[in-house]
């Protein structure tokens, strides 16, 4: 812009400013979650909104999985904000094992962990199978891959002769031909089209064995091929980008040629005597059913799920506010989980509240819970950015047709989630009004009044049943051991959600003049958001200082800006002493109060 006037000659400039910003609202229930599964990618944080894309992304489970897929299927009753991340152990493999066979075109003796979509892009250069299922676990065992082919000699005659021999033919339009695409190509071309079909041989992922999973029609083996709408059609590109089940790497020796200009230019060469006229299936040897052979491995441990937890550890990537931590079995191996969560929650994130129950053997049939739960919570950090509860609950695994113990952790965040969303993070979750746990059976234990002043008074938010009246989440402190505002859960979250809500709005004044100017537009900016939380009955009072007095000539020479934000929180209401008082007949009421004889 010129010094002056922007105008050379007479005229009108217009121009325009923004002054229009805000504190946005942020999330306040997003929860993060580590588990093992049977099946999904590993690695990588995937948002889930409902059961259905729960069972859908990571697999219905079997009685080794059940408790991690059913604590988060808790926390989904309350809130479809949960991010899940799958952690594998030591052993898990998708496919390699001696027991295949080499002329399904696998390697026999190569064992394959591909994890994830970066790591197939990383690894395919030195993964010799043409197939290998999508992710790690013994469900890729279930998998089968059959294409149809119809041969160069062939007749039509002898080709739709061949397609509607081929087992899944009846999944699909027509036999393969010629596509218009290579009709179009210079040179001589034919029978590039093939047609494949994903197979749930074993039913692992359907609950029906043979059940036909994906088709893929009229695919080329042409690397360059496209669609008649322009879209890519070679078969790599293809199933790479849309199978949920396989990837595909090219063709083995004896099989399809790779060379792309071998397709563009010559008929195909189906290799050493495979032929695909009838349609083949690649299938394990041993079990008849599949290409692949999968592995679980070992359940995970401490440090599995440490790696899985690293996932979260950046805000910028991952969007959190709560994180549930599992429940490990032995006390030294939860407090090392929890440990590890708080100081991602509350050192390097700085913007996430831990939800943590004790560790299986301290509760779940336990002649002395409480003991045990305290030998281990005491060894937890004392933050206010953990909250920590005392049980398991008790829910059917409609999958294997038992019940099973979860840690309550999940759905003590489900409650924070359905707080936020009905009332406010400031709002207490504890209490007949938004402190009822759903989809319980039954609890691990329910805690006397003797029992729950002992977990209290150390920080241990008790969980109770009283009759008829639910299954209740009956606290709500954090682990902070000294006296706080932040020793509740309320105050915690509710600074969690204005810091962070500022802290977005604040990035719009880096590198903007540090004037009065400026600092009166971040306090024009900020005051709103914290009125409308006072008048959700969040905060009390609130003050909100930038200006000269905290940025003083040394603050704007190292090019900073300073503010200040008071706020007095809204407190939940923990003990409720009520007098009933006696008088005579005669007695006057407002006499007996002024006088203060019945406030004690």
């Amino acid at each position: 812009m010129a010094l002056t006037s922007p105008l050379l000659s007479p005229g009108i400039a217009i121009r325009e400013f923004d002054l229009t910003g805000v504190a946005p609202n942020v999330e306040t229930s997003l929860a993060g979650f580590v588990g093992a599964f049977k099946w999904g990618p590993v690695g990588v944080p995937v948002r889930i909104q409902n059961e259905a894309e729960l069972s859908g992304t990571f697999g219905i489970p079997d009685a080794t999985h059940a408790v991690d897929y059913f604590s988060c299927n808790q926390f989904l009753r309350y809130s479809g904000n949960l991010i899940v991340n799958r952690a594998i152990p030591y052993g898990v493999i998708n496919t390699g094992d001696s027991a295949l066979n080499a002329s399904n075109n696998q390697d026999p003796s190569i064992k394959i962990v591909v994890k994830n979509e970066d790591d197939w892009e990383a690894q395919q250069t030195s993964i010799v199978n043409s197939f290998t299922a999508k992710y790690p676990g013994v469900m890729g065992s279930s998998l089968a891959v059959s294409i149809f082919h119809g041969s160069t000699g062939d007749t039509i005659l002898n080709v739709d002769s061949d397609f509607n021999d081929w087992t899944y033919g009846i999944q699909f339009d027509g036999p393969t031909a010629t596509s218009n695409w290579l009709e179009n190509q210079i040179g001589t071309n034919s029978n590039d089209e093939i047609h494949i079909a994903i197979v749930d041989s074993d039913g692992l992922f359907s609950g029906t064995k043979g059940t036909v999973l994906e088709t893929y029609a009229y695919l080329s083996l042409a690397p360059s091929a496209k669609t008649t709408d322009g879209g890519d059609n070679y078969v790599k590109t293809v199933l790479n980008a849309a199978s949920r089940y396989v990837w595909f790497k090219d063709w083995s020796d004896g099989q399809f040629p790779s060379n792309a200009a071998t397709w563009d230019k010559n008929p195909p060469i189906d290799g050493s005597g495979v032929d695909y006229s009838t349609g083949v299936t690649w299938t394990n040897a041993t079990s008849g059913s599949s290409i692949f052979a999968g592995q679980d491995g070992a359940a995970l441990d401490a440090g599995d799920y440490e790696i899985g937890f690293d996932k979260f550890e950046d805000p910028e990537e991952v969007d959190i506010q709560l994180l549930i931590a599992p429940g490990m079995n032995t006390t030294g191996d939860q407090v090392t989980v929890v440990t590890n969560m708080v100081g991602i929650a509350g050192k390097i994130r700085k913007d996430a509240l831990v939800c943590a129950s004790p560790n299986r053997a301290a509760v779940v049939n336990q002649n002395s819970p409480v003991t045990e739960t305290l030998t281990t919570t005491d060894q937890f950090p004392a933050s206010s950015y953990l909250a920590v509860d005392n049980n398991y609950l008790r829910i059917y695994d409609k999958f294997n047709d038992q019940y099973i113990y979860v840690p309550a952790a999940s759905s003590t965040a489900g409650l924070m989630a359905f707080t936020d969303y009905n009332y406010g993070p400031w709002f207490s979750p504890a209490g007949e009004k938004r402190g009822e746990y759903v989809g319980v059976t039954n609890l691990a234990y329910s805690a006397t009044k003797s029992q729950r002043d002992e977990l209290y008074k150390k920080g241990v938010n008790p969980i109770v049943q009283f009759p008829g009246r639910g299954t209740l989440l009956f606290g709500d402190k954090t682990k902070l051991s000294r006296p706080s505002a932040f020793d509740r859960i309320n105050v915690r979250r509710l600074f969690l959600a204005v810091e962070k809500s500022v802290a977005i709005a604040a990035r719009n004044f880096l590198f903007e003049f540090n004037d009065e100017f400026t600092r009166s537009e971040f306090v024009a900016v900020v005051e709103p958001l914290l009125r409308e939380i006072q008048g959700r009955r969040g905060i009390i009072d609130f003050k909100v200082q930038c200006d000269e007095t905290n940025n003083t000539a040394e603050v704007i020479d190292r090019n900073e800006m300073r503010a200040s934000i008071f706020i007095k929180p809204a407190r939940s209401i923990n003990f409720i002493t009520i007098d009933f008082v006696a008088t005579r007949t005669g007695a006057d009421f407002d006499e007996i109060v002024s006088t203060g004889i019945a406030v004690a």
